[in-house]
């Protein structure tokens, strides 16, 4: 995995309640903060940037106010609102228990670790069926490959023996 992927994903842990107070009150739903918050987690994790990013919190910033955006539009509302990065990066970041952040680091980096020593294929099928939420006869179209290749494929994923953690036995 890229290091500068790697540290997009610490970005997003460290400033995770100050992106969901910002989409809170930008966007006036607390669940809708949570989507794009996972929406904006999953666009870093399958990120692979060409260069570095500059600046990793508004960044992050602007691709949850960006899919927040393209939500209203989808609504209807046809309202976007556009923040100046300069003032997103005045946005203060609320403070994070250190034994929380330090845990779930580890276990970011254990997943993703494991998901990139899966085989190609075997690691695109499982993030489009974990990740992605596709179920098998989604991805076996999606692909062009059978049902029962996909299902086989996830097993050999969770069979790894290294997927523990997703069933809370880690």
């Amino acid at each position: 995995m890229s290091t500068e992927r790697e540290r997009l994903l610490s970005a997003f842990i460290e400033h995770r309640d100050a992106l969901l107070g910002y989409l809170r009150h930008r966007f006036g739903s607390p669940s809708l903060a949570e989507d794009l918050a996972q929406e904006t987690w999953l666009r870093l994790a399958r990120h692979t940037p060409e260069q570095n990013v500059v600046n990793p919190r508004a960044y992050l910033f602007r691709i949850a106010t960006n899919l927040g955006t393209d939500h209203q539009r989808h609504q209807g509302m046809d309202i976007e609102v556009q923040l100046e990065d300069e003032l997103v990066a005045q946005i203060p970041a609320q403070g994070v228990d250190p034994a929380w952040e330090v845990q779930s680091r580890d276990e970011l980096e254990h997943l993703l670790h494991v998901v990139d020593s899966l085989p190609p294929r075997c690691r695109e099928i499982f993030i489009l069926c974990r990740v992605d939420g596709l179920s098998h006869a989604q991805i076996a179209e999606r692909l062009n490959i059978s049902k029962s290749t996909v299902v086989a494929q996830m097993v050999k994923a969770l069979r790894s023996g290294t997927f523990c953690c997703l069933a809370g036995t880690r």
